[in-house]
């Protein structure tokens, strides 16, 4: 495993990562498809090579490492172009693969649901598109004579070509019909109506955890990157007593290949759709700022970012792993916390402390939107009773001989409902 330490420009934006850090998280997604490391480095790299991307002398030194350690796969910490791939094979007579690959990997092992297999092989088919130079170079490339017919390796690759198009054609209707699915589904979730809450954050800041914590779930919550690939919702009952829709998302990690994004817009359209957004956050990683700025960046690429006024929904910080900082970190991130107005909330997703105050930050939020209303429902319209126990908040009630009387709170649109209903002007 090896991390290129680029030279980083002063220009640079975003907070600046230890490469140890970065090594640090490339060996964890190499173990998260149970590879056995061997070797890891953060080597230097003070101006990328385009033939293989480290110097000449840092190629050799490396290849003489895994041939005495019989290596069969070398793993970059970065991007590599097919051709700094077949290049880094050669010298080192071993499989290369790059953090996309990695990645690839690792999605096509994890994904269950139908919609999750079709996207990671949709992105990795893209992905080798790209490549398939490297599997044919034994093969002539190129007959004599006038030109017009190439050798058999090029008529190998097109043929190739031609079959991976097809195949991500046929994925892509696929995806195409998984939207229109998801979208019934939304407008079914819409009549009922109940808001959306998504867990959104860096891979393995815990949100499955969080997810188990709030919902009685029993979701894969292992230590480990991109333990979740598909999302997973279930009801939420708030302190208020409204009834919320919960969504376990995948997580986000720096640099995600491009592949995944646009493979994964079907899965992320539920992170769009939801009416707040969880960002948790590994509040006790060096990295955490970083991190932050990762997910920001790929919500952004969809518009959900909450920044520049675009609209977005609004989003709740969750400082996640309160229990593994020291007392005085908790402390400097609670005075943070008390400055921002229940949008940052420090909590510890495996012990339950800080959920109550998080449970209360989400209350407030969906609360600025509520309308308050006084009610006369009969006793015997008790469907209608039931109904706004389950879609409002209660503020008080007066039971009478003929009627309840009640004092809710509603959301907008559940107020309209109800003033239609009640024959009330608006």
């Amino acid at each position: 495993m090896v991390h290129p330490a680029l030279k980083r420009n002063a220009a640079s934006a975003g907070p600046a990562r230890a490469p140890e850090a970065r090594l640090a998280e490339a060996i964890g997604l190499a173990e998260a498809i149970n590879l056995e490391i061997l070797y890891t480095e953060a080597a230097p790299v003070n101006r990328p090579r385009p033939a293989t991307l480290f110097g000449t002398g840092t190629v050799d030194r490396l290849g003489g490492i895994i041939a005495a350690d019989d290596i069969g796969v070398a793993v970059i910490d970065a991007g590599l172009s097919p051709i700094q791939q077949r290049n880094l094979e050669r010298a080192w007579k071993c499989k290369v693969i790059d953090r996309t690959g990695l990645i690839l990997e690792i999605f096509g092992a994890r994904a269950q649901t139908r919609e999750g297999t079709l996207q990671v092989e949709l992105a990795a088919l893209t992905y080798q598109r790209s490549r398939l130079v490297r599997s044919w170079t034994h093969l002539e490339r190129q007959r004599g004579g006038l030109g017009f017919v190439g050798g058999p390796g090029e008529t190998q690759i097109e043929a190739d070509r031609r079959q991976i198009d097809e195949r991500i054609t046929r994925l892509k209707k696929s995806l195409a019909e998984v939207r229109r699915t998801r979208e019934l589904h939304r407008k079914a979730r819409r009549r009922v109506p109940y808001p959306i809450i998504a867990l959104v954050g860096y891979t393995n800041a815990g949100k499955s955890t969080l997810f188990n914590r709030l919902t009685d779930a029993r979701v894969d919550q292992r230590d480990q990157l991109f333990a979740t690939l598909d999302p997973t919702m279930r009801r939420l009952r708030l302190p208020s007593g409204e009834t919320v829709i919960l969504s376990d998302t995948v997580g986000f990690v720096s640099d995600l290949p491009h592949e995944l994004v646009e493979a994964f817009q079907a899965t992320l359209e539920e992170v769009k759709e939801a009416d707040l957004l969880l960002h948790v956050r590994d509040a006790a990683h060096a990295d955490t700022e970083a991190q932050k700025e990762d997910v920001l960046a790929v919500l952004k690429v969809f518009g959900m970012d909450g920044r520049n006024g675009n609209g977005a929904a609004p989003l709740i910080e969750v400082l996640n792993k309160a229990d593994l900082l020291a007392s005085a970190d908790v402390a400097a991130v609670q005075n943070r916390t008390s400055r921002t107005n229940q949008r940052m909330v420090l909590i510890s997703a495996r012990d339950g402390s800080g959920i109550d105050t998080l449970l209360g930050a989400v209350d407030h939020i969906f609360a600025a939107g509520r309308v308050e209303l006084e009610l006369r429902i009969p006793w015997a319209d008790g469907a209608e009773l039931t109904w706004l126990y389950d879609h409002g908040e209660v503020l008080a009630r007066q039971d009478r001989d003929e009627c309840v009387n009640l004092t809710v709170r509603l959301r907008e649109k559940d107020a309209r409902r109800m003033r239609h209903r009640m024959a009330e002007p608006e």
